[in-house]
């Protein structure tokens, strides 16, 4: 699931790059559908809740205390914040040396709000650097690090622990409901004016088109749904059977059918109270797979590669870097995508290709030399966290 929706963010923002209005006809929809590649960022959010929510599932039908929230918070932050903040100052710096943006206090001011991961909350911050657009979403998932436990703190309290698993499970279907009327209300009652919105007066006219639609609330509940995935998944039955690889692929089938359910529409898919990525299907859909394939006969063998294992596992390199490559490239090479050739489609591919290369190597790197180091030294950390303290 982590390859998929990295290669289909990947594969999103290499046809962006690709003039629309010479696409041979008979590859029309093919690079429309692509187009909606954007919709990754709704798999990745619910993988991550799916992922992050089941220590706290297992704790609870066992009985057992909650889990450290200081090694939850600890180990979210030696995945996430090395490689984001690298890729933010780099993204920041060449706002104002390559880009030509005005080093200003707007401009500090933004890259200050991703760095403390505060840049969700104003279409001012929305985007935190100019050279680096993917990073919107980084604090937006840290906002749902948050909320997570704090929506099982509700679970683990005495008076509720004591529910059966199965009411547990409503209670979270309870815990996504506040948080769709939390998305409504800010889309009702924080609207942003006209005033310089929309993509043509750059980033921050982008962030004034996607907010309020676009805020931490309502991706909350996108990434509730997959923690709500993992309470199932854990009382499954263990065995494998072959009704997981049906189920499986049915949801496989049905999140992919989304895609085209956007064309005609906004790039963003807004669907049910105006949450981006055909919500709440696509979500549901990832959420019934991440459910079924873990025990599924067939798909588990095929889907769980090397391939995918090593996507995966670089995955979070490739999308932080994947933009400032993609952008310097027709800075550096103004011919590149195809610009100004006769053959666009031809030069369209070749630069993707290039830039895929680069791309993977760069966040082979990112994973080896930064990432990979930083968590195993706080997995040594650990124990001495879980240590009591002596007098």
């Amino acid at each position: 699931m982590r390859a998929v929706a990295c290669l289909m963010v990947l594969v999103h923002h290499l046809v962006l790059r690709m003039n629309f209005y010479k696409i041979p006809p008979d590859l029309d929809t093919t690079f429309i559908i692509a187009r909606f590649g954007n919709h990754g960022v709704s798999v990745f959010f619910v993988l991550s809740g799916f992922l992050l929510a089941r220590p706290f599932w297992l704790g609870l039908d066992r009985a057992q205390p909650l889990p450290s929230l200081k090694i939850y918070a600890m180990r979210r932050a030696a995945r996430i914040l090395p490689g984001f903040w690298f890729a933010l100052t780099v993204g920041f710096l060449i706002s104002f040396t390559i880009y030509g943006f005005p080093l200003d206090t707007e401009l500090a001011g933004r890259y200050i709000a991703g760095f403390f991961l505060m840049s969700q909350w104003h279409w001012r911050t929305f985007f935190p650097v100019q050279g680096d657009g993917p990073l919107w979403s980084i604090p937006f998932e840290t906002t749902c690090y948050v909320l997570l436990p704090i929506g099982f703190l509700l679970l683990f309290h005495p008076k509720l622990r004591s529910r059966s698993a199965f009411v547990s499970r409503l209670l979270w279907i309870g815990i996504i409901a506040i948080a769709l009327v939390g998305h409504w209300l800010v889309v009702t009652y924080l609207p942003t004016d006209n005033v310089g919105r929309g993509w043509q007066y750059g980033f921050q006219g982008g962030a004034k088109e996607w907010m309020p639609r676009y805020n931490p609330i309502g991706f909350f509940a996108i990434f509730a749904i997959g923690a709500l995935a993992a309470g199932i998944q854990t009382i499954l039955p263990a065995r494998r059977s072959v009704i997981y690889d049906i189920i499986g692929a049915l949801a496989i089938i049905m999140g992919a059918w989304q895609l085209p359910q956007s064309i005609g529409g906004a790039a963003e898919g807004y669907a049910w109270l105006g949450i981006p990525y055909q919500f709440p299907l696509l979500p549901i859909a990832v959420a019934i797979a991440l459910c079924t394939l873990p025990q599924s006969l067939l798909l588990a063998r095929l889907l769980d590669n090397p391939v995918s294992r090593y996507v995966a596992t670089v995955s979070f390199g490739v999308y932080i870097w994947q933009d400032i490559v993609l952008t310097l490239m027709p800075q550096l090479f103004p011919s590149s995508f195809g610009a100004g050739s006769d053959d666009v489609l031809g030069g369209w591919i070749i630069s993707s290709l290039i830039a895929t290369t680069i791309i993977f190597a760069i966040g082979t790197l990112s994973y080896v030399l930064l990432e990979r180091p930083v968590i195993q030294w706080a997995r040594t950390r650990e124990s001495k966290v879980m240590q009591p303290a002596t007098a």
